[in-house]
C-alpha cells in the first residue's frame, strides 16, 4: 500500500503577503491518493463429502491431483477461476493428495483519490470541502473462488467449482462538507 498527500501549488501568498480573492478561491487545495496492491490469499481445493469415511467433519478432505491433466490450472475467469479438471475424486476409503494451500486466489488492485479544499474564516472557524473517489479505475477485485471441486464421488466436478464473486462494488465516490 502506498499513500501520498500533495498540497497543490495554487493561490500562494505573494511576497508582500497580499491575499487576494484569487488566492482564497484557488488556494489551500490538497490531493491525496492511496494505491493498494496485494497478492491473492492461498486456498485449498476441497470435497464436500468424505471418501475416507473417517468421521472427521472438521477438516475437509482434499481431491487428488489428476495425473493426466495438461493445460493451465489458474484461468483467472470469475466464472471459472481454476480448472477443476486438474483434480480427480479420491477412491473410497482414501485421502486425496492435493497439497494444502496449493492455489492462490485473485489479488487486489485499487486506487483511491481525495480532493480537499480548506476555507479558513478565523483561527477557530474553518470549513472543509472534500470529495473522495474509491476504486477510480473500476478494477474488478474478486474474492477467493469456491474451493469445492466435487460434491460426490459419482457426480463429476461441481458446476460452481472455481466460481468467484466481486470483492467490492464498482467505483463509487463521496462528497462531504465538514
Amino acid at each position: 500500500m502506498i499513500n501520498a498527500t500533495y498540497d497543490l501549488p495554487f493561490g500562494r501568498k505573494s511576497a508582500t503577503g497580499a491575499n487576494s480573492w484569487w488566492n482564497r478561491v484557488f488556494g489551500d487545495w490538497q490531493l491525496s491518493g492511496i494505491e493498494t496492491v496485494q497478492t491473492g490469499l492461498p486456498f485449498t481445493p476441497q470435497l464436500s463429502y468424505n471418501p475416507s469415511n473417517d468421521g472427521d467433519g472438521r477438516n475437509p478432505v482434499r481431491p487428488s491431483l489428476n495425473p493426466n491433466f495438461t493445460g493451465q490450472l489458474i484461468l483467472g475467469d470469475p466464472n471459472k477461476y481454476f480448472n477443476p479438471a486438474a483434480f480427480i475424486a479420491p477412491l473410497a476409503g482414501t485421502y486425496g493428495n492435493a497439497p494444502r494451500n496449493s492455489l492462490e486466489g485473485p489479488g487486489l488492485i485499487e486506487t483511491d483519490l481525495s480532493l480537499v479544499k480548506k476555507f479558513l474564516f478565523t483561527e477557530r472557524f474553518n470549513l472543509q470541502f472534500r470529495t473522495e473517489l474509491f476504486n477510480i479505475f473500476n478494477h474488478t477485485n474478486l474474492n477467493n473462488p469456491n474451493p469445492v471441486v466435487f460434491t460426490s464421488a459419482t457426480s463429476g466436478p461441481s458446476p460452481t467449482a472455481g466460481v468467484s464473486k466481486r470483492r467490492r462494488p464498482p467505483a463509487r465516490g463521496r462528497f462531504s462538507l465538514g
